[in-house]
Order: C-alpha cells, then sequence, then structure tokens
C-alpha cells in the first residue's frame, strides 16, 4: 500500500496564547502545517517550531492564510489577487528565513481555513496563491484538496501537488468538506476519526455526512492540531495505520 504522510498544523498562536501541542504533536506527525503569521503564529513560535521540526526530522510546510489574526484565518473575505500574491510569497519567505536557520526548509504549501476552502472552486484566488508560490522560488509541492481548482493551477504551473484528506472533518457528496459554519463539520468521536483514517488509507474513501461512499485519494492525512486531545489522536491514528501496514511516511 502507498504510504501515508501524517500532517497537522502547528505554531498556531500569538504572543502569550497558545492553541497546538506543538512539542507532542512533533513526536507523532511526518509534516508540520506552521501558521506564518497570518491566521496565527508569530516570530518566536515559528522560529521554535522549525527548530523543533529539524531536530525529529518533520517536514515544515507553510500554512499560509488570508490576513485574519482575529478571526484564525476562517472568515471569508476578498483580497484582490495580486495583494493575495504578494501576502502568500511574504509568509513562505518569513518562514523560510526560520526554517533555513534551523537548518531545514520548507519543503511544501498548505492553504488554511479560509483560503483552503475558497481555492477549491475560485481559479482566480487559486493562481494568486499559485504566483505567489512561485515568487517564493523553488518548485513546493502543493497540498490540498484532490480535484481543486488550486491543484489544477499548481498543476499547469508545474508545480507537484500532493493530495490530502481529512480525519477528523465531515464529507460532503461531492468530496468537498462539510463547512465550519455546520456543527457537524468536524467529526469529534476519536474511534470514528482513527477508523475513518485507516479506510482512507487503506480503501480511498469514506462515508459522506448524507450517508454516500465517497472517493478520497489521498498521500498525506490532516489531524487538526486545534482539536482538543490532538497529540492523543494522532499517536491512536498514526497506531492503526501502522498496525493495518500502511507506513507512516512524509511526501516531501
Amino acid at each position: 500500500m502507498t504510504p501515508m504522510d501524517l500532517n497537522a498544523d502547528l505554531g498556531e498562536g500569538f504572543g502569550r496564547w497558545r492553541l497546538t501541542d506543538d512539542d507532542a504533536l512533533l513526536s507523532v506527525v511526518t509534516s508540520a502545517n506552521v501558521a506564518c503569521g497570518f491566521h496565527a503564529g508569530d516570530p518566536s513560535t515559528m522560529r521554535w517550531v522549525c527548530e523543533r521540526a529539524a531536530e525529529r526530522g518533520v517536514r515544515v510546510g507553510a500554512q499560509v492564510s488570508y490576513r485574519d489574526l482575529a478571526g484564525f484565518g476562517r472568515r471569508a473575505m476578498d483580497v484582490p489577487p495580486d495583494e493575495l500574491a504578494d501576502e502568500i510569497t511574504y509568509q513562505i519567505g518569513a518562514l523560510r528565513v526560520f526554517a533555513r536557520a534551523a537548518g531545514t526548509d520548507v519543503t511544501y504549501v498548505k492553504p488554511h481555513g479560509a483560503l483552503y476552502n475558497r481555492v477549491v472552486t475560485d481559479a482566480e484566488q487559486a493562481e494568486a496563491v499559485v504566483r505567489g508560490v512561485l515568487r517564493a522560488g523553488g518548485a513546493l509541492p502543493v497540498l490540498g484538496l484532490p480535484g481543486s481548482r488550486l491543484h489544477e493551477a499548481a498543476g499547469r504551473a508545474g508545480l507537484p501537488v500532493v493530495a490530502e484528506a481529512f480525519a477528523d472533518r465531515a464529507y460532503t457528496a461531492l468530496g468537498t468538506l462539510v463547512p465550519r459554519q455546520d456543527p457537524r463539520a468536524v467529526v469529534h468521536d476519536a474511534d470514528a476519526v482513527v477508523a475513518r483514517s485507516v479506510r482512507i488509507a487503506r480503501d480511498a474513501d469514506v462515508t459522506a455526512l448524507t450517508g454516500e461512499d465517497v472517493a478520497v485519494r489521498a498521500r498525506s492525512l490532516c489531524v487538526h492540531g486545534d482539536t482538543p486531545g490532538a497529540a492523543l489522536l494522532a499517536r491512536r491514528v498514526r497506531a492503526a495505520l501502522e498496525t493495518a501496514g500502511i507506513a507512516v511516511e512524509a511526501f516531501a
């Protein structure tokens, strides 16, 4: 079976505020989506996460977002494409400095929150994200939802694309994520999350919120770092994957 990468959103704090248990998660995941200061994260947090990731052999990814600290990057925003492209480049560049100082580098890019959902269907915003990635330098892989406008734009630009699935998010019958405004958007049952993870990795499908089986082909599996008990849940997911004979390896 194809190996599965395990990623989580890390560095999601600001100043004295801390949301994610970065140290615990870095002992489990193979890829760290590091907040770059626009939805969360500050220079000291970015430096610390990059250093710990480098020590543990965890890949560092830039988790880019709309500029929305107050809304944690989860509010819909209309950002002009040229401005968005510049902001993507800025975020990647900021994280790259800390990553290189820690002896590693940014090895992929993943949008966060409202931007992640927007570029599933919005071609103009997707193109802006890709332009921002290209300007940051290097053919950085783009992690996102398979079949998205973002992956289409990245593919046209010659950037590698990596399909992602979510262990703890509900899916629609179209294979997209149930919007966060829906109280059923997040799967809270730990046993269900673990079972879904193995099913996605082994069978490449998941049951939608409305009951249909949906094809979900992925090389990387996300466990949200801001979920209560995320580190313990990530450990259980990794153990279940390995027990099922699925190697847990970074894609980058």
